[in-house]
């Protein structure tokens, strides 16, 4: 009996531990719910700079800093869809000041790549730049296993996702630094904070990885020096990368509009969290999930998520080949989901 109540006693010691450790997991979690004081960013400086403004988060954190007073710097590789967010921006915010600047990201570490953050530096040079929000990004290629996808494309992927956004940010602290003040916004993802793996996704989910420790170095290495940088980890947000999961979802019931923000709901409670602390998932929606996903066990996320995941490869399959069937004129870029946050 006494080797019964022993055993009966350490199977409860357990348990309470493990109790404790996902109670812990969750508190931490519903911290993050409680209400911030909302920052007055415009104390960083007078100017913002954004990269991938055309669509998206991008376009919609654009509008928001424009609403709040900002300049805008507005980096991307469209000219005309760079004109296009300039000119929205100039018609709801008259006072609002607008420069572009064609840079093509996924050219960084390549010959070109130096040309063009030559451009970027030269538009910055003299402008009192408060923020920084390193948005642009590739998920594409889509839901497809390691071996499947060109090599290319991943190389590609991680130009945009993790050395364009390094050099972005290298590009702009020096004024930063001189001025003793800013804020650098690096978008990461959620997948990386919420589930302990994001399978068929690899790269883009390493990528985003490699933002969270990143952006947690550099806020304490620049933080004595009044600046403030900071990880934005979004989960899903309605925008064109999510447009064909998102229809399917709804085809099959699953869908809960209140799980997928869209990119104006999100910007809004971004700009509310900058200078907020190293990381941050800005949308109450995407912070409980959160708090539901750091309850449950990582065995358990890794087979929900990779059954998911096996569903988004058959509709990414299903679009590549509705693409790849069309006549190439009527083929335009963003056919494919390419952008996530």
């Amino acid at each position: 009996m006494g080797g019964d109540g022993a055993w009966f006693m350490s199977l409860a010691v357990l348990g309470a531990l493990h109790v404790a450790a996902v109670a812990f997991r969750v508190l931490s979690r519903l911290v993050l719910l409680l209400p911030r004081r909302p920052t007055d960013l415009r104390r960083y400086g007078t100017w913002a700079v954004v990269t991938g403004p055309t669509s998206g988060i991008g376009w919609s954190v654009a509008l928001e800093l424009a609403r709040r007073g900002f300049n805008l710097v507005l980096v991307g590789r469209d000219p005309a869809k760079l004109q296009d967010i300039s000119d929205t921006i100039s018609s709801t915010n008259a006072s609002v000041q607008t420069k572009t600047v064609v840079v093509d990201l996924a050219l960084v570490a390549t010959p070109k790549g130096d040309e063009a953050l030559r451009l970027l530096r030269q538009a910055v040079a003299g402008l009192d730049v408060g923020v920084l929000v390193n948005n642009a990004g590739l998920a594409k290629p889509c839901a497809l296993f390691l071996h499947e996808a060109d090599v290319e494309a991943w190389v590609r992927m991680i130009r945009v996702n993790l050395w364009a956004l390094t050099e972005v940010a290298a590009a702009v602290l020096p004024g930063m630094v001189e001025r003793g003040r800013g804020a650098v916004v690096n978008i990461g993802s959620g997948t990386t904070q919420a589930i302990p793996s994001f399978p068929l996704y690899t790269i883009y989910h390493a990528s985003k990885r490699y933002v969270a420790q990143l952006s947690r170095s550099l806020h304490v290495e620049y933080r004595a020096k009044g600046i403030h940088v900071q990880c934005q980890a979004p989960l899903f947000v309605e925008t064109k990368m999510t447009l064909g999961m998102s229809a399917s979802l709804k085809q099959r019931g699953l869908f809960l509009r209140l799980m997928m923000p869209t990119s104006d709901e999100y910007a809004r409670a971004a700009a509310c969290q900058i200078g907020h602390g190293p990381l941050c998932m800005p949308n109450l929606v995407h912070q409980l999930q959160w708090c539901i996903c750091n309850a449950l066990p990582d065995w358990v996320l890794d087979e929900l998520i990779l059954r998911l995941n096996l569903r988004h490869r058959v509709i990414f399959q299903r679009l590549r080949t509705a693409r790849a069937s069309r006549p190439t004129s009527d083929v335009k870029d963003g056919g494919l989901p390419h952008k996530q946050a």
